[in-house]
């Protein structure tokens, strides 16, 4: 699934393509892009229509467009396969094509396609906190990049969870848009095994840690995101290329590049986590 760059990347082309544009036209060619739309798709696209969209903004995986005076946003979330894609409008229809956008202008429309149909949009209000939110994502967490992240309350939280530190770093309700690959990446630059336990982490230890999350994060940024099959791509539909750069993650058995000692795979809730026993080192008493 993508993560916080990866969903960066897109909101930065959807910010350049379809900032100030209004929408003339929508098309809903599958309902379950818009299942958690509950009026359907006929009143999705009545929402959307004459609409000027006011940018991109995201917190952690999630997207939207502020729709005119910004008390409403069409939201968006990826899923495992979903692209928006910014396309000319008469290029060829893409085989899992979902929901179609076309602008005033007659220029290059914004296209949601996606294979699993895991993803969706969803047009809804918006929540007027001191950073405005659609109100499905009130509940989430500020990401470590926002200007809200406060790290003294992450550090106050994280130490009061009584539970392993990786666990704690996918919490949305805790920190957004970290998941498994950055977590184990952010983890070795820390020098953190992941089950660690968040009550015996020292405050300088937890500002390592998020040192090393924002750090990851940013240099996934820089090359476009993570993509490890042709379905996160960007607006353009390119890859990003950071996989060629990870540390540990996917990399069973290669040397750890700080030390050398071959990297391990460990199961872990139903996935995998990726660490060096050496850099690493396991609690005592975690097995």
């Amino acid at each position: 699934m993508p993560e916080l760059p990866e969903v960066e990347v897109v909101r930065r082309g959807l910010d350049q393509w379809v900032s100030g544009r209004t929408i003339a036209k929508t098309e809903v060619l599958h309902p379950r892009a818009i299942r958690r739309h509950l009026p359907g798709a006929a009143e999705f696209a009545a929402r959307l229509e004459g609409r000027e969209v006011r940018g991109a903004e995201r917190r952690g995986k999630y997207l939207w467009l502020p729709l005119g005076d910004g008390r409403d946003a069409l939201m968006a979330h990826l899923g495992m396969s979903g692209q928006l894609l910014v396309t000319d409008s008469g290029s060829p229809v893409e085989k899992h094509l979902r929901v179609r956008l076309s602008f005033a202008d007659g220029g290059p429309e914004l296209r949601f396609v996606d294979q699993r149909t895991f993803g969706h949009l969803l047009v809804t209000e918006m929540v007027p906190l001191a950073r405005p939110v659609p109100a499905p994502i009130v509940h989430i967490a500020p990401d470590p990049l926002e200007e809200s992240f406060d790290d003294e309350d992450f550090t106050r939280r994280l130490r009061a969870r009584h539970t392993e530190v990786k666990r704690a770093l996918l919490d949305q309700s805790l920190i957004s848009g970290v998941g498994n690959i950055y977590a184990d990446e952010a983890l070795w630059r820390a020098g953190l095994h992941w089950a660690r336990p968040t009550e015996r982490l020292t405050r300088p230890k937890i500002a390592e840690l998020l040192r090393g999350v924002r750090e990851v994060m940013a240099d996934a940024l820089d090359q476009g995101g993570t993509s490890f099959d042709s379905l996160y791509v960007n607006v353009n539909g390119e890859s990003g290329y950071f996989d060629r750069s990870l540390a540990v993650y996917g990399r069973r058995d290669l040397p750890c590049g700080r030390c050398g000692t071959p990297v391990v795979r460990e199961p872990f809730m139903n996935r995998s986590s990726y660490s060096c026993p050496r850099c690493q080192v396991r609690p005592r008493g975690r097995s």
